[in-house]
């Protein structure tokens, strides 16, 4: 089984299809693992009921959504970040939420950094290149 580098959660497929198209165009990762809402992380990362995923399933940085179907971000990430085997995980949100009480939240969670999707197809490319290229390739980390 491939260790996952990166958990890429999105519901939107537009936004979603972008973000692969430039991590595979820059070769940021080798294993990508996508998600549609917030249950679906809550239920790979945790498992259900005694079951816990195997450490190949731990990624290496997550790109997480706020506004996702079932269970939002926030809660995905305060979930995340109380689970001590989970909690050392790079967390990158990128959404389309300016608002300031969803910032200040997400870095009282412990998020490791907030970006504002841009709207333009080349600056969407490159933020996903620049946080790909450091959250996997030039961030040290503990294993």
């Amino acid at each position: 089984m491939h260790e996952v580098e990166i958990l890429i959660v999105e519901d939107n497929s537009s936004e979603l299809e972008l973000a692969l198209y430039a991590l595979k165009k820059h070769h940021i990762a080798n294993h990508i693992v996508v998600l549609r809402d917030g249950a679906e992380v809550i239920e790979y990362l945790f498992g259900k009921g005694d079951e816990v995923p195997p450490p190949a399933k731990i990624p290496k940085l997550i790109l997480l959504d706020l506004k996702l179907p079932k269970v939002n971000g926030i809660e995905v990430l305060r979930r995340i970040k109380a689970e001590p085997r989970l909690q050392t995980i790079p967390i990158v949100v990128m959404t389309s939420s300016r608002q300031d009480q969803d910032l200040e939240e997400c870095y009282r969670l412990g998020v490791n950094s907030y970006l504002v999707k841009p709207v333009n197809f080349d600056q969407f490319s490159e933020a996903i290149r620049q946080v790909g290229f450091y959250w996997i390739l030039l961030n040290q980390r503990t294993q």
